[in-house]
């Protein structure tokens, strides 16, 4: 169901959780204005959420510049990457069923990757759980050739026949074939594609009614791009390898959703694999999922000296950033343990359980220099921290 509002910033009422009512955070809307009008991004929909109630919800600026379209509460964002945590829950969901480890290797569910063979000449035999942390050495497939995949299926000899990157474990190298594959082995081990594994187990229980892989036309957000000469916005193009019923439910980053549809995904991982009596992930799984599974490995999108070299202050859960130690900049107002994961053009999911709260910025921005390490997400983030460190004052 999807309601429309005229407003820019409204109160809404959803099915199945308490949406009636939410106060809007002083001053969240003020700093998303500031983004706006500095010409960062057209339009945002930002949601914090514990993991029982709604603290803020607001929409601001343009969906669609051109058109003159209000962003809207539902306003429906390409998420990306922010896919790739919904896939791990989906693998984990099997591994809470005994259906598969994801300690077990990938030959165990496709076969054929007992042929693969690493830079060495050694068997691969790389597992469940490297494809989910980005340190299996998988390689990627060649461009033309996964434009032409209908289905997960057809990826897997690509991905077979593509040399590999580095010996499995040796390091994290953020790679898009191993999240595919998992969602792959979802389709093997459960029977159902993956599109429909995630909306029967994923998104209709948890009331994800917007969320899809195939999104109608012209319902979703316009993307822009900041001219760097001029710092005009310019409308940037679908991506064509998402989002079309030719192309395959992926894994990586093939879902489109909205502020408060993924805001039910993240009041489910607050409540430790809960969410309004119904438990869909097990503690076990979600220790997987939110605790580091890469060891010492540096990781993350922050190893650069342009982004502080912070790669040591990142792990990876199956298939989730975790931060242990905070620094400045982005993550200086989370807290240690703070999991989630960004998508491409912006958009952003963070976890805080030391705080109890989820932070969720809906954006189509398609070239930040670093889409983890917005001025945007970090105005968002401090403005909602600051702002619920004044009303605990009171």
């Amino acid at each position: 169901m999807s309601t429309r509002f005229p407003l820019l910033s409204v109160l809404m009422c959803f099915p199945m959780v308490a949406w009636c009512a939410v106060p809007q955070l002083p001053g969240v809307s003020a700093a998303l204005q500031e983004a706006i009008n500095a010409r960062e991004i057209a339009g945002a929909v930002t949601v914090v959420v514990t993991r029982d109630k709604v603290l803020h919800l607001g929409a601001n600026g343009q969906a669609d510049i051109a058109a003159g379209k209000p962003m809207q509460p539902d306003s429906l964002f390409w998420i990306a990457s922010m896919t790739k945590p919904i896939t791990a829950a989906a693998v984990l969901m099997l591994h809470d069923e005994g259906k598969l480890n994801v300690a077990d290797p990938v030959a165990k569910y496709i076969p054929a990757f007992a042929t693969l063979k690493t830079p060495s000449g050694r068997s691969a035999n790389i597992t469940i759980t490297q494809i989910l942390t980005h340190t299996s050495g998988l390689g990627e497939a060649p461009s033309n050739g996964a434009r032409n995949a209908r289905t997960l299926s057809d990826l897997i000899p690509l991905y077979i026949a593509a040399p590999m990157q580095y010996e499995p474990g040796a390091k994290w190298k953020y790679t898009q074939s191993g999240i595919n594959l998992a969602a792959r082995i979802t389709e093997v081990v459960s029977g159902l594609s993956f599109d429909a594994f995630v909306q029967q187990r994923i998104l209709d229980p948890l009331g994800m009614k917007n969320t899809t892989f195939y999104p109608a036309d012209q319902s979703v957000v316009t993307a822009y791009a900041k001219n760097r000469v001029t710092g005009a916005l310019e409308a940037t193009p679908p991506r064509a390898d998402f989002g079309v019923r030719d192309r395959p439910p992926l894994g990586n980053g093939g879902l489109y959703s909205t502020g408060p549809d993924y805001a039910r995904f993240c009041q489910m991982l607050l409540g430790g694999g809960m969410l309004d009596g119904k438990r869909y992930l097990s503690p076990a799984a979600m220790k997987l999922l939110t605790t580091v599974q890469t060891g010492p490995l540096p990781c993350g999108f922050f190893q650069s000296a342009r982004f502080g070299n912070h790669g040591a202050n990142y792990g990876w859960g199956i298939g989730t950033c975790i931060l242990r130690t905070p620094h400045e900049g982005v993550a200086a107002m989370l807290s240690p343990g703070t999991f989630g994961h960004g998508g491409a053009w912006g958009t952003q999911e963070w976890i805080d359980p030391v705080r109890g709260i989820a932070y969720i910025l809906m954006v189509q921005r398609s070239n930040f220099p670093n889409s983890d390490a917005s001025s945007v997400r970090q105005a968002f983030q401090q403005t909602v921290v600051d702002t619920l460190a004044k009303q605990s004052k009171h």
